[in-house]
């Protein structure tokens, strides 16, 4: 079953992919495995090239995503995230994956968003409510998830997934891009550095300044 399971989920991060125009530039090569910069280099929206004579199959595999991700934390949550830093031969094609933890009951991947990726994702164990909201005027989609559900997050929007079951839950995501960045809603918020000026904190989310104060030092954003 838990065969099944997978398989059933990488055919549909495949087709996805294969039917969708990818958000990063497309390639003009076959391939572009990743490098460091060379010295004095100006970095480009993206990595150098390893010479394609050069290139390995080691390039274009990645192990360890059948390892359950540590979720003794915070949020309850663990996302292992194979983008083109951990995987050089992603580089220019338009796709990352990663592999989602929750710990039982309450394991949140809390409120953010992906500022150059569109995500589906693919529960393979446990139940999930999952989301996300519309630019203004703000309007959520959500719905409760169960194994061999799929659900899209559209690029740059507000989304999360929590553990709504007293077991661990497991879920695989795609990616539409090689390095698709995460802006998480609360620690961007109340912990930026420097931190943002309590005035307006305290004006756009209508708290008292002491509330705003304790969320800042909880996140890291004060001194």
């Amino acid at each position: 079953m838990k065969g099944t399971i997978f398989l059933f989920s990488f055919t549909v991060l495949a087709l996805a992919f294969s039917f969708a125009s990818a958000y990063d530039p497309s390639p003009l090569q076959d391939f572009c495995v990743a490098v460091e910069e060379p010295k004095n280099a100006i970095f480009v929206n993206g990595k150098f090239c390893k010479d394609p004579n050069l290139a390995k199959a080691n390039d274009f595999s990645f192990s360890g995503l059948n390892i359950p991700g540590n979720t003794n934390n915070g949020v309850g949550s663990n996302v292992t995230l194979v983008n083109v830093d951990l995987l050089p031969g992603l580089n220019t094609l338009g796709i990352s994956l990663a592999r989602l933890d929750y710990a039982p009951y309450g394991g949140l991947n809390p409120p953010h968003i992906h500022p150059r990726a569109t995500e589906i994702l693919v529960v393979l164990k446990g139940t999930l409510y999952v989301g996300f909201v519309t630019s203004n005027p703000s309007r959520l989609f959500a719905k409760v998830l169960y194994p061999g559900d799929v659900f899209v997050f559209p690029i740059g929007l507000i989304h999360f997934q929590l553990n709504v079951a007293k077991t661990e839950a497991v879920a695989f995501a795609g990616l539409s891009s090689q390095n698709p960045g995460v802006i998480t809603i609360a620690n961007a918020t109340f912990g930026s550095d420097p931190p943002i000026n309590p005035d307006v904190l305290a004006k756009a989310f209508q708290l008292d300044e002491d509330v705003v104060a304790y969320l800042q030092k909880l996140f890291g954003g004060s001194n």
